[in-house]
C-alpha cells in the first residue's frame, strides 16, 4: 500500500517537474474555477491532514491552506510532496493500523460536523484515490492549455488494470 502511495506522489512530482509556472497558476475560465496549483495544494492538504492527525489524534480534512504559496510555485509543491514521501517511508505497520478519529463537515446547507473512527492506512488509501481524482482534473486543465499531458497521469489503478486487460484482449 505504501509503495502505491509513493507512486501516486511520484506522478504528481513528474507533473510538477514538467509544468510551466504560467500553466501551473492559470485558471481557464469559464471551464475551470481553479488552477492546477490549487488542485495540487488541495492534494497536499489531504496528506498533511493525515500527518497532522497522527500528531493531534484527529484527522480533519477541513483544515486547509487555501491560497498558500504551494498554489503558485511548483518547486514548493515538489518539496511538500518529498516531505510527505519521507514521512510515509517512516511509517510502521503499527502506525498504519492505528485507529484514529476523523472529523469532516458533511452538509453544504449548514455547518454539520461528523466524527468517525478510521485508520491511518484507510485514510492514506483515501488520500491517494483523492489525489488521482484531482490529477484527472489537472489533466483536463492541461488539455485546455497548449501543453501536452502525460496520458497516464490521472489514471486510477483500477482503470489502468482495465486498460491493460482490454489491450491484452485486442492484441
Amino acid at each position: 500500500m505504501l509503495t502505491s502511495q509513493l507512486e501516486i506522489l511520484e506522478q504528481g512530482r513528474l507533473y510538477l517537474n514538467s509544468v510551466t509556472q504560467e500553466d501551473y497558476v492559470e485558471i481557464i475560465s469559464p471551464n475551470f474555477i481553479s488552477s492546477a496549483g490549487s488542485h495540487i495544494r488541495h492534494i497536499i492538504d489531504h496528506y498533511q491532514s493525515v500527518i497532522t492527525g497522527m500528531e493531534t489524534d484527529l484527522i480533519d480534512y477541513d483544515l486547509r491552506l487555501r491560497g498558500s504559496k504551494v498554489e503558485e510555485n511548483p518547486q514548493l509543491a515538489i518539496n511538500k510532496l518529498d516531505e510527505i514521501a519521507a514521512w510515509m517511508k517512516s511509517l510502521t505497520s503499527s502506525d498504519l493500523n492505528r485507529t484514529i478519529p476523523l472529523s469532516t463537515e458533511v452538509s453544504t446547507s449548514n455547518k454539520e460536523v461528523q466524527v468517525v473512527q478510521t485508520s491511518v492506512a484507510r485514510e492514506l488509501i483515501f488520500a491517494g484515490s483523492h489525489a488521482v481524482h484531482h490529477y484527472a482534473m489537472i489533466t483536463q486543465i492541461t488539455f485546455a492549455q497548449t501543453t501536452t499531458a502525460n496520458t497516464a497521469f490521472g489514471i486510477a489503478p483500477a482503470t489502468a488494470t482495465y486498460l491493460r486487460e482490454k489491450n491484452a484482449v485486442t492484441q
